[in-house]
């Protein structure tokens, strides 16, 4: 009977475990991904929602000030208003031409912003304008 040498046998030996961390290691780092990415959709949406929750909230600034603007016929103060938790600064500049007639026009924008600072997660801004001649 002859004996095989047990280096050979040996030789192969831990292969498996490599195998597995390489196989963990793996998976934790597309999980840790995943992770991420989801997060990042999750802000992504809120800002979203955000975004159109302030654009609502200049476009109600907005319709305030053109209705004090046509009731008094000229440009009102300039104003801040609260519309649902956003802070919207309403200005207005008249402009008078006159060509053959004179024509007034006033220029009202809204700018609706949440509290945060700027470049913050939680910033949102928007700004809306229009234009009346009366």
């Amino acid at each position: 009977m002859t004996m095989r040498p047990l280096i050979s046998r040996n030789r192969h030996r831990g292969f498996a475990a490599i195998a597995a961390i390489f196989l963990v290691v793996t998976l934790a780092a597309m999980g840790a991904f995943m992770v991420t990415f989801s997060n990042t959709q999750q802000v992504t949406l809120a800002q979203d929602v955000q975004g159109s929750r302030a654009y609502w909230a200049a476009r109600a600034g907005l319709e305030w000030g053109v209705a004090q603007g046509l009731a008094a016929s000229a440009c009102p103060a300039a104003s801040t208003l609260s519309v649902d938790g956003f802070s919207v600064a309403v200005a207005c500049t008249l402009q008078t031409y006159a060509d053959g007639a004179t024509v007034s026009i006033l220029r009202f924008t809204a700018v609706a912003s949440a509290p945060g600072a700027v470049g913050g997660v939680g910033f949102i801004e928007r700004s809306v304008s229009v234009s009346l001649e009366l």
